[in-house]
């Protein structure tokens, strides 16, 4: 049982250090033009460690600007998979899988739909 516990915390120090050489490369590192304001909000990695979903929020409006930014990331996968190796000493590091990260807009849009049941139900009550 403490074996498990060790395991999982190894697993979660491991995940927040990714996310923090991935942001680090995202900031300064990397020249591509597709790839615009990109944080890393969350990484999930594998049970097995072989595997990782990066989790990115894009600063730009766009479908489009958006694609684009996955797209450069997809090529630089390499690059930040051989630096996380490097950096973190890690003699394999996960495979990277880039994904969208739309949780932002899902706040917002929830946000926006509670305040209008909000504004009915005050609405209802006022008019009887």
């Amino acid at each position: 049982m403490p074996e498990q516990r060790g395991r999982e915390y190894h697993r979660e120090r491991l995940m927040d250090a990714i996310r923090e050489e991935i942001g680090a490369i995202l900031e300064g590192e990397l020249a591509d033009p597709r790839i615009g304001l990109a944080t890393v909000s969350e990484v999930k990695l594998s049970q097995d460690g072989k595997s990782a979903h990066i989790f990115v929020q894009t600063g730009e409006q766009t479908e489009e600007e958006d694609e684009q930014t996955l797209k450069g990331l997809g090529s630089a996968r390499n690059y930040i998979r051989h630096e996380l190796a490097y950096r973190l000493g890690l003699r394999m590091a996960p495979d990277l899988h880039f994904v969208l990260d739309r949780s932002q807009q899902y706040v917002g849009r929830i946000d926006e739909l509670l305040s209008r049941a909000e504004k009915k139900k005050k609405k209802k009550n006022t008019g009887t």
